[in-house]
């Protein structure tokens, strides 16, 4: 699977397809169109990029692969586009989290600047779940003890405290300590904290 941000396009229109295909390669991303919802997800295996999807289509229309997208947990960022969107459907299109709406006929220089915020917010957001899969790893390589003492940090208890609560020498503590934070890869416990996501 590429790891390259792709463009991907799906409208029933070849000649809007055709369009938003040399559109989107201006970019200089690889652009791949198709004709149906049923074509893309067939195609489609959670890429990196952003989705041009047209509202209104035979068959699955943009709506409804949106909702399936989001159903199934794909995050992928969508650019809606429509000839006749009506308020109701640009509120669910954008509920459903479209980074924008454009309705037919829109200027290039419009629709590029979407893509690229679209491509960009699939970049951070992919850097996001990994990072956060990632601390999750190494959350989970912990021991019962240990995640026992890095819960008490999180609370802001001092080794004594702890040594105390757990009826252990201050060392074992120590020592606990420093094992958890040597296998999630923290520094400090400032850094620990921020890794953990506590205010």
């Amino acid at each position: 699977m590429s790891l390259e941000p792709t463009i991907f396009v799906v409208d029933d229109d070849e000649a809007v397809r055709r369009a938003l295909t040399s559109a989107g390669a201006l970019l200089g991303h690889p652009v791949r169109g198709f004709a149906s919802a049923a074509e893309f997800l067939t195609a489609y295996d959670t890429q990196p990029g952003c989705l041009v999807l047209d509202i209104k289509m035979p068959g699955m229309t943009g709506l409804e692969l949106q909702r399936k997208l989001a159903d199934d947990g794909v995050a992928i960022p969508i650019v809606m586009i429509s000839g006749h969107a009506d308020v109701r459907i640009a509120v669910e299109a954008m509920t459903l989290g479209a980074v924008t709406l454009l309705e037919k006929p829109f200027r290039l220089d419009e629709l590029l600047a979407h893509l690229r915020r679209a491509v960009e917010k699939d970049r951070t957001e992919r850097e996001t779940r990994n990072k956060a899969a990632d601390i999750d790893a190494r959350l989970a390589a912990l021991t019962p003890k240990e995640r026992e003492v890095l819960d008490m940090i999180a609370a802001g208890k001092t080794n004594r405290a702890m040594a105390e609560e757990l009826q252990l020498s201050v060392r074992a503590v120590e020592d606990r300590r420093a094992r958890l934070m040597k296998k999630v890869g923290a520094h400090s416990v400032a850094e620990l904290v921020r890794l953990l996501g506590t205010p």
